[in-house]
């Protein structure tokens, strides 16, 4: 908790105020990254004066430990929780890089795109300490996101669809 927001903030501070409005989604038992996000759209409003931002929480899909069979039951609930969230907010782009989170969020977005309700696309940025292996989210997501950026060149060889764009965050 807190390292994935703090590399998904970096990478919203280069982002053009044409990105809005923002909606972070987190997990309900994230207890920082709500405060690091209000700090961050604050210190943006003084750039950006129409600065836009929403904040919502969805059930965790996986703990850290937490058993494998256990996760798919929790991460079915997330993604029931997760879709009428997604209907609502009908994404243009959805912007991730790794959490648990995410995968209930972009499975939604996908599911509403094959329903021709509202297409999104998916970026998966995967975090800079993921040197030689993918992490869970990147291992799903390899295949269903639009855009798949990798900070290591080793991961680049290994994963063919990915970008490397260097270290980005």
């Amino acid at each position: 908790t807190g390292g994935h927001t703090t590399e998904i903030l970096r990478l919203l501070s280069c982002l053009s105020e044409s990105y809005s409005p923002r909606h972070y989604i987190f997990a309900d038992s994230d207890k920082m990254s709500e405060a690091k996000i209000c700090s961050f759209e604050q210190k943006r409003s003084e750039t950006f004066s129409d600065s836009q931002f929403t904040l919502h929480r969805i059930p965790r899909s996986r703990e850290v430990r937490q058993s494998w069979i256990s996760s798919v039951v929790t991460t079915l609930y997330s993604i029931l929780y997760s879709l009428p969230l997604t209907y609502k907010l009908k994404p243009d782009l959805i912007l991730c890089n790794g959490p648990g989170t995410c995968v209930p969020i972009c499975i939604s977005a996908l599911l509403l795109g094959l329903l021709g309700i509202k297409r999104a696309i998916i970026v998966y940025v995967e975090s800079i300490c993921r040197v030689e292996t993918l992490s869970l989210s990147g291992k799903i997501l390899y295949y269903f996101s639009d855009y798949f950026i990798v900070q290591w060149p080793d991961l680049k060889e290994k994963y063919p669809k990915s970008v490397y764009l260097g270290r980005i965050v």
